[in-house]
C-alpha cells in the first residue's frame, strides 16, 4: 500500500528540451505583460539573466519564434513582437511531391470548402467592373461539356479574382497556399484523367450566376465546378 502511495506522488518527468521550455515561457511572459504587435521585447542578455539560462538558449528560442513569424528583428530598433502571416508559414511546408494522397485530397477539400463558403462575401462586394474582368477571363474558355479541362492560367486567374473580390486579405493569402498543390495536379498529369460524371459548371456559368443568381445558387454551382477536378484526382 505504501509503495502505491509513493508511485502516485511521483510527478511526470518533463522531457522537453530547455529551448522548448524557454520558448514557451517567453511567449507566456509576452502575453502576461500585455505586449502587442510592434512592441519591443527585452534584449537577449536581459532575457538570459531573467530566466537563468545562456544567451545561446535564448537566441535559439528567438530563432524559432522568428520562424513562426511571432517576433522579428528591426534594424536600429531591436526585436519586436509581430503578427504571423499564417498563409506564408503554411506555404513553406506545402511541397506536393512529399505529400501523400490523403493530404492532397484534404487540401482540395479545403479549397472546396473555402470557395463554396465565400459566396456571400463575393455577392456583398462584387462590382460591375469585377463582372467585366471575370467575363474577360472566360472569353477564351470553352463551354461546359464532357471532359473539357480548363487551362491552368484560366483557373488561377478566375479563382484568384474571386478571392480578390471578397476583400478578405487572409482569405486571399490562403489561395497562395493552394497554388503549389494546384500546379502539381496539372503538371503531374493527374488532371488528365477522364471522369465518370460528364456534367459540371464552367467559369462562364459561374459568372452568369454572379450576374443573375443568388449566393445559394453560386454555392451549388461552385460545388459542381470543383467536383469535376476533385473526381479526376480521387475517383
Amino acid at each position: 500500500m505504501a509503495e502505491n502511495n509513493l508511485i502516485n506522488q511521483i510527478q511526470t518527468v518533463d522531457t522537453s528540451s530547455l529551448v522548448d521550455r524557454v520558448e514557451m515561457q517567453m511567449l507566456e511572459i509576452f502575453i502576461n505583460k500585455g505586449l502587442k504587435t510592434g512592441d519591443m521585447i527585452p534584449k537577449e542578455l536581459e532575457l538570459a539573466n531573467a530566466m537563468g539560462v545562456s544567451r545561446t538558449v535564448i537566441r535559439e528560442s528567438l530563432t524559432r519564434l522568428k520562424a513562426m513569424g511571432l517576433v522579428d528583428s528591426i534594424k536600429h530598433k531591436g526585436t519586436v513582437l509581430t503578427s504571423p502571416n499564417l498563409a506564408q508559414i503554411l506555404q513553406k511546408s506545402m511541397i506536393p511531391k512529399v505529400l501523400d494522397d490523403e493530404t492532397l485530397k484534404n487540401i482540395f477539400e479545403i479549397r472546396l470548402i473555402l470557395e463554396i463558403g465565400m459566396a456571400d462575401s463575393i455577392f456583398n462586394n462584387i462590382t460591375d467592373a469585377d463582372i467585366q474582368e471575370l467575363e474577360n477571363i472566360t472569353n477564351s474558355e470553352p463551354e461546359a461539356t464532357g471532359d473539357v479541362l480548363f487551362d491552368i492560367d484560366h483557373e488561377i486567374k478566375f479563382h484568384g479574382k474571386l478571392y480578390e473580390i471578397t476583400n478578405n486579405y487572409t482569405l486571399m493569402s490562403f489561395q497562395t497556399i493552394l497554388l503549389p498543390v494546384f500546379n502539381f495536379a496539372y503538371d503531374s498529369g493527374l488532371m488528365n484523367r477522364p471522369v465518370k460524371k460528364k456534367k459540371y459548371v464552367s467559369h462562364k456559368q459561374l459568372v452568369e450566376i454572379l450576374k443573375n443568381g443568388t449566393p445559394k445558387k453560386f454555392r451549388e454551382g461552385m460545388r459542381k465546378h470543383l467536383d469535376n477536378h476533385f473526381n479526376r484526382l480521387f475517383e
